[in-house]
This record gives C-alpha cells, structure tokens and sequence, in this order.
C-alpha cells in the first residue's frame, strides 16, 4: 500500500546492479519516496551537488571506487549527518563491523527482503530526525527542551550557539565532523572565508566542558570531535 508519509522524503540509491538499481527505484517511488539513481560513485556525488538525499543507500563496491571510502568522506563533509544503510553482497562479520566502524548506520546483505530493507529506511529517518529531551554522556547532561548542559549537575551557562554546537558533539561522539558542517547547522548559513565564528565558540565552549571527561579535539582535514579525556 502506498504511504503518503513518505512524500518529500527523498533517497539515494547508489547500486551498479542495473536490476537491484531499477528494482528498488520502482518500489520505493511506489512507497511514495523522491529517489535519486546513481550506477557509481562519480554519479552519486553529481546527485548530491543537485540535491541532499534524506538518507543513502549504498553498495560496498562500485566500478569507480569502495563505497565506504565514499562514505568517509560523506561524514567530513557538510552532508555528515545523513544516515547510511550499506547495501552489499560482503556477508562476513568482517565486512558487517568494517562496514558499521567506517561510519554506516546500518547493513543489510543481499539477497535480503524488500519489506526489510524498506522497514531499515524507515528505521534510519525515525532516528535521524529524532532528538531525545534528554542526553547524557559521562558528566556531561543536556536538557534540550530547557537548552540547558550540565557538568555533573552545574549549570554551564552556555550562550545559545554552544549548546547547538555541543548537541551536535554528545550526538555525534568520537567521530570527525567538518567545520563547514557545523557552521552551516549552528548560524544556518553557508560558511564564507572567515572561520572566527566557529574557532571563538568552540575555544569558549572547549573551556565550559573542562572536568566533564569529554574534551573537542581538532584534525586538520577532518575537522572536531567530541573525545573522551
């Protein structure tokens, strides 16, 4: 049956199988999805320039590249959020923990039903959009209806843009996550040349979470991480 809720909802099929390609296009349009069809990687990163999929599913090995290493660059950039189902035929527990280490949310190997893989993408938008009313990491407590973070029960007194900084962090732990990512979901613009903004707030906020266990950490190339001291 075709489900309205879907509308708007758009995905990013990335398959070399012409017949899988094809096959899951077809019925995830029918279940009311937008989807964008890409056969390689080249095609896919054309696709994203265009418009940002709600949620990719994507085949391990492509003819033009390993879809993990395009995956890891999926979460430097400013699309890290998305979730990612990988959609391969490598079936061996090494694959399954490469494939979820390297950053998928999810794997499903083939053959597998279609009523499990449509049942994943569901799964995968619920949790994307998701945001609890309260998250705990360590010392560290985040009341996100109050906007408020505590440090083993003080108040951190942070201004607005902190905590939308550290709510990202304690959502995303001990994974990298490109500066121009963070400022475009912070200040809700593009970042131009001048990077003070982000530099400043995350040197204030480094100095509020001092004691919580937690630290941000910086990679040139790859961007901050929320780790653990």
């Amino acid at each position: 049956m075709k489900n309205d809720n879907n509308s708007g909802k758009r995905v990013l099929l990335v398959e070399d199988n012409e017949k899988i390609l094809r096959g899951n296009k077809r019925m995830l349009e029918w279940e009311s999805y937008t989807i964008d069809a890409a056969a390689t990687l080249a095609e896919a990163r054309a696709k994203m320039a265009e418009a940002r999929p709600d949620c990719i599913v994507l085949d391990i090995m492509l003819p033009d590249g390993d879809g993990l290493d395009f995956m890891r660059e999926l979460r430097r950039s400013v699309n890290a959020g998305i979730p990612v189902l990988l959609l391969t035929g490598l079936t061996t527990q090494e694959d399954i923990l490469r494939g979820l280490k390297s950053g998928g949310d999810d794997y499903l190997t083939k053959p597998y039903d279609f009523e499990i893989l449509l049942a994943r993408i569901e799964a995968l938008l619920r949790r994307s959009q998701r945001v609890p009313e309260r998250i705990t990491k360590g010392y560290l407590t985040l009341d996100v209806a109050a906007s408020v973070a505590l440090n083993n029960g003080v108040d951190l007194l942070l201004t607005q843009k902190e905590f939308a900084l550290l709510l990202i962090f304690v959502q995303n732990p001990e994974r990298f996550i490109n500066g121009e990512y963070l400022y475009e979901k912070v200040w809700a613009q593009p970042q131009t040349g001048d990077t003070s903004a982000l530099k400043s707030t995350i040197k204030r906020l480094r100095g509020k979470i001092e004691g919580s266990g937690w630290q941000i950490a910086w990679s040139r190339g790859e961007g901050y991480s929320l780790e653990r001291e």
